[in-house]
């Protein structure tokens, strides 16, 4: 298969990027992304890939790069984190517009202000419309596993949009675990030779980008970037089971975890799953019916799949790393329409936690599921949205 190593996410994250070695990456390093452009400027230094490395005055010099790139007929790739994503928010909206199949690792960071460094989603759920497939990643197995088959959805020819794969700052990043990486032969079969579609530098056969599209066509552009999103459901789930077959490790859409006959449901994203399965385990033993739901794929939101796998819970807590101030959480606001477009109106709390990389722990978990053990035993809810650990 390849071999086993104690590395950390940024490590992980570079060596897949050397295993699949892109035409271009057009990159600004940032905290905590930084080490993954570090290691592989790296490898392009020592001859390990052959990948023109761009560096800019900027994450939006970045991104421009990239779109330029990627236009031009090569395969791209970029990493960044927080403000270097907001930075990039005009761009963001280019690269999926053009329909650019432009892969970039965001380790997830708080945005300022207050200056902060660490990680919350933030800055992943403010990019959440700017057209981009999102997979989110509880370790740094799932983080390499991801980015190795982002490639091959975003370069589908039913899709042809950017992927993002997110992964926690620090707490994934820079933490060091035991991982299996796949032999270079390996990846570079299963995400197979890159193929331009209407490159801009095939003079031969002369194409348009950017071009000014007025009101009588402009929607119908928008509507072809939906349709493709759609469809890239689908394709998720088409490379996950190739994938499945040269590496032994089974993704979906979403993972559930004593899911089948809960009656008390958490929805929680990336590093804090694995903490909250373990107190789930804990309070199983108790004999309290508890599961989790732990979304992979965040764009294109798998609403139909995500009810379906809820639909037994009669309450619900959402977890949220993110914060919509005067309002919901972006994920409790997912899960919301997930249960109501499917007919079903479980009783649902949102729960803000982790912001700017305040620890999740296990009591936190345990202080949650008692909340949602006592409403569904009295049917009362106090705050439907309150903040989980924050001092009073």
């Amino acid at each position: 298969m390849g071999k086993r190593l104690a590395v950390t996410g940024n490590q992980a994250i570079a060596e897949a990027m050397r295993q699949i070695n892109p035409d271009v990456c057009a990159a600004y390093p940032i905290t905590p992304s930084t080490e993954v452009m570090q290691r592989f400027a790296s490898f392009v230094a020592n001859g390990k890939v052959d990948t023109e490395l761009v560096t800019v005055e900027s994450e939006h010099s970045a991104m421009s790069a990239c779109i330029g790139a990627s236009a031009a007929g090569g395969r791209v790739m970029t990493a960044t984190s927080s403000q270097g994503l907001a930075l990039m928010w005009e761009m963001l909206h280019i690269a999926s517009g053009m329909r650019l199949p432009v892969v970039m690792t965001l380790v997830n960071r708080a945005l300022s202000a207050p200056i902060n460094i660490h990680g919350d989603h933030s800055d992943g759920m403010g990019a959440r419309d700017c057209g981009w497939i999102q997979l989110w990643s509880e370790n740094a197995q799932e983080a390499y596993d991801n980015l190795i088959q982002a490639i091959r959805i975003a370069e589908h020819d039913d899709v042809r949009l950017p992927a993002m794969v997110c992964l926690d700052g620090f707490i994934i990043s820079h933490s060091i675990e035991s991982m299996e990486f796949l032999s270079d032969d390996l990846v570079k079969e299963f995400i197979g030779e890159f193929k331009a579609k209407n490159p801009l530098l095939d003079v031969n056969n002369p194409v348009t980008y950017g071009p000014l599209v007025l009101p009588d066509y402009f929607m119908e552009f928008k509507r072809q970037q939906h349709e493709a999103m759609l469809n890239a459901k689908d394709v998720v789930l088409q490379v996950a089971k190739e994938f499945e077959k040269v590496s032994g490790r089974s993704y979906g859409l979403f993972e559930e975890y004593r899911l089948d006959d809960a009656e008390i449901a958490i929805v929680v994203l990336n590093s804090a799953a694995g903490t909250f399965k373990d107190v789930v385990d804990e309070y199983r033993d108790r004999g309290i019916k508890v599961g989790l739901l732990k979304p992979r794929l965040f764009r294109p939101f798998p609403y139909k799949e995500v009810a379906e796998a809820l639909s037994g819970a009669k309450v619900i807590g959402v977890l949220d790393r993110a914060d919509s101030f005067g309002g919901f959480g972006p994920m409790y606001m997912e899960i919301a329409s997930a249960m109501m477009s499917n007919g079903t109106n479980p009783v649902m709390i949102d729960r803000v936690y982790g912001l700017g990389g305040r620890d999740f722990m296990p009591e936190h978990a345990a202080q949650l599921i008692d909340e949602l053990k006592e409403i569904l035993d009295t049917g009362k809810v106090t705050l439907y949205k309150d903040y989980l650990g924050v001092r009073e």
